[in-house]
């Protein structure tokens, strides 16, 4: 049985309040939002990494061109080093993972476990059922689940 409510014809008499509905939602699209958040720091991540190893290239080139003090003052001074003051890209990727996503990611699924039966993305399936255009193309309800 899927945890997601792609769409029961009525909510169940289980089923949360309206209001219940909506603060998972907002709940969900604030983890959404920090979900991109964190694929920007992984992007900032690797791009900077890229930035890094094409220094290698300019140091060689600068010294290939006779420009040694500039290909040295390069490797001394920006190669390799840190983002911020003891941290690599990698160390602020993990510290937000550990101290800010993986904590939100947990709460978010404990508050719908508790509050919403197990039930993912209900807010979501209320507006698929009263946004539908009926008869038309678009999306089809989901069959019930048996259990």
């Amino acid at each position: 049985m899927s945890t997601h409510d792609d769409d029961r014809a009525a909510p169940g008499p289980d089923a949360p309040d309206a209001t219940t509905v909506e603060a998972l939602g907002s709940l969900s699209k604030a983890l959404e939002t920090a979900e991109r958040a964190r694929g920007h720091l992984y992007g900032f991540h690797q791009l900077t990494g890229t930035a890094d190893f094409e220094l290698d290239r300019a140091v060689r080139l600068l010294t290939e061109a006779g420009h040694h003090a500039w290909a040295e003052r390069v490797e001394k001074e920006i190669l390799g080093r840190d983002v911020m003051p003891g941290h690599w890209t990698y160390q602020i990727v993990d510290s937000y993972n550990e101290t800010y996503y993986e904590p939100f990611r947990s709460l978010e699924r404990a508050a719908v476990a508790a509050l919403s039966g197990g039930r993912e993305h209900r807010f979501e399936a209320r507006l698929q059922r009263e946004r539908r255009t009926p008869g038309g193309p678009g999306p089809v309800p989901a069959p019930q689940d048996d259990a």
